[in-house]
């Protein structure tokens, strides 16, 4: 099943630079930045009660991802990756399962 007929209700956004508030809700390690990150209700944990609700939101953020790689090629593999991971947090996977996919 192609991953666009999985995605529902979500809006995939670009931004400078993470709030000082957001890096709480991130996924960090020290000394690392934050890519991107995902807020909603994954798709897995909605049920017949989800309705009429702001779509969730996946944020991409640029200056992070172009102060760790040099090269437009490497940022490119990024966004992506990051991309698929907030992606995926939005299905419903946890981060053990993208560890598996290569996406941790």
């Amino acid at each position: 099943m192609p991953v666009r007929t999985m995605l529902d209700n979500v809006a995939v956004v670009v931004e400078d630079e993470p709030e000082t508030a957001r890096l709480d809700e991130g996924t960090l390690s020290p000394g690392s930045e934050l890519f991107g990150l995902y807020q909603g209700i994954p798709v897995s944990q909605r049920n017949s009660g989800y309705s009429l609700v702001t779509p969730d939101r996946i944020t991409v953020f640029q200056g992070p991802i172009e102060r760790a790689y040099r090269t437009r090629g490497e940022m490119r593999d990024q966004v992506r990756v990051t991309v698929l991971h907030e992606l995926a947090h939005h299905l419903g996977f946890d981060e053990d399962q993208m560890d598996r996919l290569g996406l941790a």
